[in-house]
């Protein structure tokens, strides 16, 4: 059974990232307020990401990454700058040793 995983921009200006087996339906359901407690608090919502798989178990495992991502890992998720994404990723703490000076 097809999977999707999604983002929707609500009105406080926060995502909310969700997954199912009905993209459309789902969409629907939160913007009635029925989908989930935070975005029935923050509606309207605006779907600004999806992306489809071939079972709902990998979106699902894909929408619990994601949701761990900053908003900047995020925003670049949804404009499409995959580029990003690996140097969004990397710790930047001073400790790391990517950050230790020779």
């Amino acid at each position: 059974m097809k999977g999707y995983v999604y983002i929707l921009l609500c009105s406080n200006g926060q995502f909310y990232t969700g997954s199912t087996i009905n993209l459309e339906k789902r969409i629907e359901q939160h913007q009635c307020g029925e989908g989930s407690n935070f975005t029935k608090k923050h509606l309207p919502v605006i779907l600004v990401f999806y992306e489809e798989f071939q079972n709902i178990r990998d979106a699902f495992y894909k929408e619990k990454q994601i949701q761990g991502w900053s908003r900047k890992k995020k925003e670049a998720l949804i404009n499409g700058n995959y580029n990003n994404l690996i140097d969004l990723a990397a710790c930047k703490n001073a400790s790391h040793f990517r950050n230790i000076k020779k």
